[in-house]
């Protein structure tokens, strides 16, 4: 019998181990609570509009198709995806707005046009971002930053001679303060610390590396929707042997003389070679893995910010929105002290809306559009969410009214809400954090759990709430960085 291992949890970052580890050659079986793979990349039917559920930005596209390669797959045969020519349209309360095209040129055009921002101050803000990239992406996205030989290769030599440049010793927004003349461009540019649910005031300006990822190498869309993200990979495992256990819930996972045995899933042991937990980490600790020693500093780190997600079925197509949009807030910096100083909603938040019917006709009903409308808010803390959804609702519906000229209640033909507590019980996320710890301290890539326990042999860790970090591209290197711990199946035995 080949060597077994079990996944807890089958987020993305869970399947995608499960593909790596089957590669490997081992007998590879994934125990989830939900009835559905794909964690927080799943998606919601209401009526006659599909929403994806969670994530609605695709990077990096490469981490999935790599995943088709290792299995000896055609990725093309199996997923498909397409590059926009806008990644994201801007509005603000005074009737600007601004396309942030895919081409560099013209998406300097039109800041220049419409912002009054220098183009040159465009390219050299992604000429930044690409250079934060190449030097830090190695060290960070790719490696372990757990096991010493990062630390003292090539790549981390050459990083250390190069620290200021690349950020560290300041924030986002002082850094995009330099560089913008326009508070619209500081703003636009420092909205990218929502990517992984920081705050751009305090978070340290390597964070200045997501541009690069939208705008140098460019965002995409899965042609069938985010959901086939989960469901080409979930069924590329299938084919590969690995066995899936829906409303499963592990119960724990066992340890016996500082190694990991396997789990308890009903009352029964389900032995194994090797354990990968892909469950939040703060919540497994707390849960699956109680008798265990806790690595207390990791589990009190502040955590990221959460989202309130109204799903509307709206019936009226709006040709001036596209694919992605954000209808900014009008004091910016207030509304972050809201979410992570004061633990609260913003009056006047900034409001994002995705509209996958734009580029996939089928997810809404002819003349209508199926509406993501997404908040950053704080993580669930005990607040009074049922008052804190109720005045955001009507802040969101008269900030679209007012930008859109529009009136949108009466639009709304279906409804449904996604708020931390419920983010919690679906996914598991400590207090509804989507991204496990913020990043908003200079020291913060180093404050997530490794790949690894360092206490327990043969358990290893996935997922958004471990290194390198939330987010699909991520998620998926972070079974890339676990995967290439591992041995193979036959060494294992």
């Amino acid at each position: 019998m080949p060597a077994k291992a079990v996944i807890v949890g089958s987020g993305i970052a869970g399947i995608a181990s499960s593909i790596r580890l089957a590669s490997k050659g081992y007998q590879v079986e994934v125990f989830e609570a939900n009835s559905y793979p794909g964690g927080k990349l799943s998606e919601i039917q209401l009526q006659a509009y599909r929403f994806d559920a969670g994530p609605s930005l695709f990077t990096l596209p490469e981490q999935v198709e790599e995943l088709f390669l290792l299995a000896g797959k055609d990725p093309k045969e199996y997923f498909e995806y397409q590059k926009l020519d806008v990644a994201c349209h801007y509005f603000w309360e005074d009737g600007k707005k601004v396309k942030a095209w895919s081409d560099l040129d013209r998406f300097a055009e039109e800041v220049e046009t419409r912002l009054g921002e220098s183009g040159a101050h465009v390219r050299q803000a992604l000429r930044r971002s690409a250079y934060i990239y190449d030097h830090l992406a190695p060290l960070f996205m790719h490696s372990s930053l757990h096991k010493l030989g990062t630390w003292t290769g090539p790549q981390a030599l050459k990083s250390y001679l190069r620290m200021g440049k690349l950020g560290i010793f300041s924030t986002m927004n002082k850094a995009n303060e330099e560089l913008f003349s326009s508070p619209k461009m500081v703003q636009l540019f420092n909205r990218y610390a929502t990517y992984n649910g920081s705050d751009p005031y305090q978070t340290p300006a390597t964070l200045n590396i997501i541009p690069h990822l939208e705008f140098n190498i460019g965002a995409f869309f899965p042609k069938k929707g985010m959901h086939d993200i989960t469901l080409s990979l979930f069924k590329l495992a299938q084919s590969m042997g690995v066995k899936f256990h829906f409303n499963s819930p592990v119960e724990e996972i066992l340890v016996e003389n500082g190694k990991s045995t396997g789990i308890r899933v009903n009352q029964q042991k389900i032995p194994a070679d090797l354990v990968v937990n892909n469950m939040d980490m703060v919540n497994a600790y707390k849960t699956i893995l109680k008798k265990q020693k806790q690595p207390k500093k990791l589990l009190e780190q502040p955590k990221s910010s959460s989202a309130l997600i109204f799903y509307w079925g709206i019936k009226k197509v709006f040709p001036q929105l596209d694919l992605h949009n954000i209808l900014f807030s009008e004091d910016y910096k207030r509304e972050f002290e809201h979410i992570f100083k004061l633990g609260s909603i913003y009056e006047d938040p900034t409001v994002y809306i995705n509209i996958t019917s734009v580029y996939k006709p089928d997810d809404a009903p002819p003349g209508c559009m199926n509406w993501f409308t997404m908040i950053n808010v704080p993580n669930n803390q005990g607040q009074d969410w049922d008052q804190l959804i109720a005045d955001a609702r009507k802040s969101i519906i008269q900030k679209i009214n007012r930008i859109l000229k529009t009136d949108l209640e009466p639009l709304i033909e279906v409804e449904e809400i996604l708020e931390p507590r419920t983010i919690e019980l679906k996914t598991s996320s400590a207090n509804g954090a989507l991204y496990g710890n913020s990043s908003n301290n200079r020291f913060a890539a180093f404050l997530r759990h490794a790949n690894y326990s360092s206490e327990i042999k043969n358990l290893y860790f996935c997922g958004g709430s471990v290194h390198p970090g939330g987010g699909i591209p991520l998620s998926l290197l972070s079974a890339k960085i676990m995967s290439e711990m591992i041995p193979t199946a036959d060494s294992k035995q």
